[in-house]
């Protein structure tokens, strides 16, 4: 029997992810992971980097590719399960080729915990509504929001993997000392890795032309925001030739 969607959760969960965000900036202070979890206790447990992102991003994959495996495959090409594809494309490189690769600091559990119920309450979120909300016309495929959004996605995606390649080219394996980064978008902004996944998101925002993904669109904004935001003032803090002309998140202008 199919699931009827029921828009009360779809609309308080994208309503709390739209909270967040603007708590996120309220607050103004950087998630104690990576080099601000040094102020942390240092007897909080901690994972390390590669299997605390692997824990952490798992549900964001597995939420919403349980949800298309249910699917009769007669609707797999429908937009709806096409983009639930991407989204679950982008946590699978997150989950299981980012978390392999990652050479960061040792993770502390409560921030797992707490990235682990995030991230299952947005997949979920996401996955329910286009699969069981969300109605796109047969020509939505030839939609502009579609073409311009995909485009966005691909693109963002693109210079988050570029972003953070340069990123890890910084580091030997082993070390924790810290370089300027260089190159790509790195040249303009200290946050190229959190700009490429912004515009990601903003993109499956206009392709899927809904309410869940804005909320989640806006959410990445004021926490990548706000993190590229740190990572630029603690760069400038560090390096007495950090490059004056580069901006935090947005080239020439922020």
């Amino acid at each position: 029997m199919p699931i009827r969607c029921q828009q009360s959760p779809v609309l308080a969960g994208s309503a709390a992810l739209a909270a967040m965000g603007a708590l996120f900036l309220y607050l103004a202070k950087p998630s104690g992971y990576g080099k601000y979890s040094e102020g942390l206790t240092p007897a909080a447990p901690r994972l390390p980097a590669r299997a605390a992102w692997l824990l952490q991003e798992l549900p964001s994959f597995a939420v919403p590719a349980g949800i298309l495996a249910r699917q009769p495959r007669a609707l797999l090409g429908q937009p709806a399960t096409v983009l639930l594809g991407l989204f679950c494309a982008h946590y699978f490189h997150r989950t299981f080729i980012y978390s392999l690769l990652t050479r960061g600091r040792p993770f502390p559990v409560v921030f797992v915990v707490r990235g682990f119920i995030f991230c299952a309450g947005n997949g979920l979120l996401q996955g329910y509504y286009l699969i069981y909300c969300a109605e796109y016309p047969a020509e939505w495929y030839m939609d502009v929001r579609f073409s311009l959004g995909i485009f966005l996605f691909i693109l963002g995606m693109g210079i988050n993997i570029h972003s953070d390649y340069i990123l890890r080219q910084l580091r030997k394996p082993g070390e924790v000392i810290y370089r300027i980064p260089q190159g790509g978008l790195f040249t303009y902004v200290s946050g190229a890795n959190f700009l490429g996944e912004i515009i990601e998101w903003i993109g499956y925002a206009l392709a899927t032309w809904s309410l869940p993904a804005l909320a989640f669109a806006f959410f990445s904004l004021c926490f990548l925001g706000l993190r590229a935001f740190h990572h630029h003032r603690f760069y400038l803090k560090m390096f007495e030739d950090y490059p004056k002309s580069r901006k935090a998140l947005i080239p020439f202008l922020f």
